[in-house]
C-alpha cells in the first residue's frame, strides 16, 4: 500500500482553523450532511456548519486518509454527547484543487441521531425552504 500525502483540509481541521478550511473550498461548494435532506451550498453556509461542528464534536480525530484521481477521503472518530461517532469525509476536487463537493457519512445510527439532534438548532435554518 502506498502512503497518502496528508490533505491540507486535514491540517486546517486539526488546527481548528475555519478560515483555512473554507479557503480550500470552491465558492459554490455543495456540502452533503448525513443529517440534512438538502446540501449546504457556498462558503457562508459551510462556514456556519464547520463552526457548529467544532461546538458539537468532542475529541475529533482523523484516523486515516484515502486518495484517488480528483477525490480524497478522511476517516474520523469523535464523540457527540454520549455517542461515539465513526465517519468519513469525502471530498471531490475540481481541476483547481478546490473542494467542489463534500459528503459526510457517519455511523452508527445512534450517533447520526445524536449528531442531528445537536446540529439542528445550530444550522437547521440554513437548509430550510
Amino acid at each position: 500500500m502506498t502512503a497518502v500525502a496528508s490533505h491540507p483540509f486535514r491540517t486546517a481541521v486539526e488546527n481548528r482553523d475555519v478560515d483555512d478550511m473554507v479557503a480550500l473550498l470552491d465558492p459554490q461548494v455543495r456540502f452533503y450532511s448525513p443529517v440534512a435532506f438538502k446540501p449546504f451550498v457556498g462558503h457562508e453556509q459551510v462556514r456556519a456548519l464547520f463552526t457548529a461542528l467544532f461546538e458539537v464534536f468532542e475529541g475529533f480525530q482523523y484516523m486515516d486518509e484515502l486518495a484517488g484521481d480528483g477525490t480524497h477521503a478522511l476517516i474520523f472518530r469523535a464523540q457527540v454527547g454520549d455517542a461515539q461517532v465513526q465517519g468519513l469525509d469525502h471530498m471531490v476536487l475540481g481541476g483547481d484543487g478546490l473542494v467542489t463537493e463534500f459528503t459526510v457519512m457517519v455511523r452508527p445510527l445512534s450517533a447520526a441521531i445524536a449528531l442531528a439532534e445537536a446540529m439542528a438548532p445550530r444550522v437547521g435554518h440554513l437548509v430550510k425552504g
